[in-house]
């Protein structure tokens, strides 16, 4: 559907606008309300980031000249003057041996982006190379009841941010299986919810780390004979318990607050438990639960980093702690790419969220 804004005695089409707001600009017969528009959503928000990455690169520039300035002072004072020159010549020549290793340029960061990009394309190759190779043999071993050869290679960056999406999701299915249907029977008994008061207020403030330990200890021994690597189930689960809470304490909050003539009305009209719970209850409830949604969707993405860290998973937790330990000289380049990616896979993830509420709920909720 089509949206109108008014602006005076001016309509414009949402989507049409930009273009002919740029029209105006150009034919000097943009008004000044639009302008100011204009500038605020389209200008304004383009030369912060290239502030942004301004202040990143002279920030990088003066870590860098820092730290050479430091090797070459070492050198002198430990070695002579000689070896400082020598050290300044190598600095000056980029020679990996040498090189300053602080925060990296914007482009240094984009380089080690588009080689994150070569690297999954070249592990892509190999998987369908493997693939090609084994399937003849996989077919004999299926057939014979054995388990097929499968890759066991490194998984390329991509890879990992596929599984640590994997993971959250996991988790978050969990957190709402677990959270939704406990909050609504919370919300509807003040019995339940004065038993279990005491639960959520001990339970939701504990670390991601010793959710993992405890689940770590109870997977482990659970799994005790299996041969299946338990890294993924331990972690998805104790992001879902890390998670829950927001979803758990919003839904007994919506569902306790419905207004009460409605569950009057269901009472009248004899509708059962759960034709009142989906009838009443949940159409009342959905934008407090889905608030509490979009928090522990929030939280999971930000945990998992933490957990696939300690769980070994692979993922993106792992990798940023696997560069930090490598230490090579394109190592912190690498780690902030990972950081850009999480940043905005978080974002996405927050705008899925509040798409699916705006097509469920019926109190459309703006974006902030």
């Amino acid at each position: 559907m089509k949206q109108t804004i008014t602006l005076g005695k001016v309509t414009k089409f949402v989507g049409l606008g930009f273009l002919s707001t740029f029209k105006d600009l150009f034919t000097g017969k943009l008004e000044k309300e639009d302008l100011q528009n204009f500038l605020r959503k389209i200008v304004v928000p383009i030369a912060s980031v290239f502030l942004f990455i301004g202040l990143w690169h002279m920030g990088a520039e003066s870590l860098y000249n820092t730290e050479a300035e430091f090797k070459i002072q070492k050198a002198l004072r430990d070695q002579g003057p000689e070896a400082a020159e020598a050290m300044r010549e190598c600095i000056a020549l980029g020679d990996l041996s040498c090189r300053p290793n602080t925060l990296p340029s914007p482009a240094q960061v984009w380089e080690s982006y588009k080689s994150l990009l070569r690297d999954h394309q070249i592990i892509s190759a190999d998987k369908a190379e493997f693939a090609d190779k084994t399937a003849v043999l996989n077919q004999k071993r299926l057939a014979e009841g054995k388990e097929p050869i499968v890759y066991t290679g490194r998984p390329s960056f991509v890879d990992q941010i596929f599984r640590s999406l994997k993971t959250v999701f996991a988790g978050f299915l969990l957190a709402f299986l677990i959270a939704v249907p406990l909050g609504i029977f919370i919300g509807l008994s003040p019995t339940l919810k004065s038993a279990f008061n005491w639960f959520i207020q001990i339970f939701k403030p504990v670390s991601p780390v010793v959710w993992y330990l405890l689940v770590f200890m109870i997977v482990k021994t659970l799994l005790i004979d299996s041969s299946e690597d338990s890294s993924f189930t331990i972690s998805f689960i104790s992001v879902g318990l890390c998670s829950m809470w927001a979803t758990l304490v919003n839904t007994a909050m919506g569902v306790s607050s419905v207004d009460k003539d409605y569950i009057n009305v269901a009472k009248v009209l004899k509708l059962g438990a759960f034709q009142k719970i989906f009838k009443v209850v949940l159409p009342s409830s959905l934008p407090l639960i889905f608030t509490g949604l979009k928090i522990t969707l929030s939280v999971a993405w930000m945990v998992l980093i933490a957990i696939e860290l300690l769980a070994q998973s692979p993922g993106l937790g792992l990798f940023v702690w696997e560069e930090f330990q490598n230490g090579a000289n394109d190592s912190n380049a690498k780690i902030i790419v990972a950081m850009f990616v999480i940043g905005i896979i978080g974002f996405l993830l927050d705008r899925l969220m509040l798409t699916v509420q705006n097509m469920v709920s019926f109190n459309k909720t703006e974006a902030i």
